[in-house]
């Protein structure tokens, strides 16, 4: 099968919001390695890092003043050196950057955000910044073709209603009947014809 470049030499690439803040987060979350550093444990129930991580996967414009209050009091009491806030502030330039509606500020913000990574001391974070920086063309160019829709979820979709119909058929040896099946089962309903009459409560009888 050849490149999908080559069928498609014109494309863009673009890489979707979605798994850019998931590695972000991604990268947070292995930060938080420090609870381990720092107590010798996984986290216990009443641990502070432990409390905070729902709190540190959500966008600090979405934080109630009481939720700050409570991610500030366990990072301080959790995050000794830092690392957590470290990776915490460039996880939220990550999210912050899809969150403008202007591309140009939103360009700018990913900019900073990949700069702010890569001079990060944390390891994880840095890691990160490499390999945000390494896909710079692919992140920006969201914002250089107005945030075109990168989700593959549909075609997802379909190839696992594909699989299930395969395995259902225990596998088909023609090909045309195995696009048929597929057709029938999955495919676009081209009926165009008017919805039946709904049966009234009262018999017709004919003259």
């Amino acid at each position: 099968m050849r490149p999908l470049a080559d069928q498609m030499p014109t494309a863009t690439r673009v890489l979707g919001p979605f798994h850019v803040c998931k590695l972000a987060l991604d990268a947070l979350d292995e930060v938080r390695r420090v609870q381990h550093d720092t107590l010798g444990r996984r986290g216990h129930r009443d641990d502070p890092l432990y409390r905070a991580r729902r709190l540190l996967r959500r966008r600090a414009d979405r934080l109630t003043g009481r939720a700050w209050a409570r991610l500030t009091a366990r990072l301080t009491n959790g995050d000794p050196n830092g690392e957590v806030s470290a990776a915490w502030a460039v996880a939220q330039d990550v999210m912050a950057a899809y969150a403008t509606d202007d591309f140009t500020t939103g360009r700018d913000r990913a900019e900073q955000a990949i700069a702010a990574a890569l001079s990060c001391p944390v390891p994880e974070v840095a890691r990160l910044g490499r390999t945000l920086r390494a896909w710079r063309t692919e992140l920006l160019a969201y914002f250089n073709t107005e945030r075109a829709s990168t989700s593959n979820g549909p075609t997802e979709a379909v190839n696992l209603l594909i699989e299930t119909s395969r395995r259902a058929g225990h596998g088909f040896r023609s090909f045309d009947n195995y696009q048929l099946r597929l057709l029938l089962a999955h495919g676009m309903s081209t009926c165009d014809h008017g919805a039946p009459r709904i049966r009234g409560s009262r018999p017709r009888f004919a003259a």
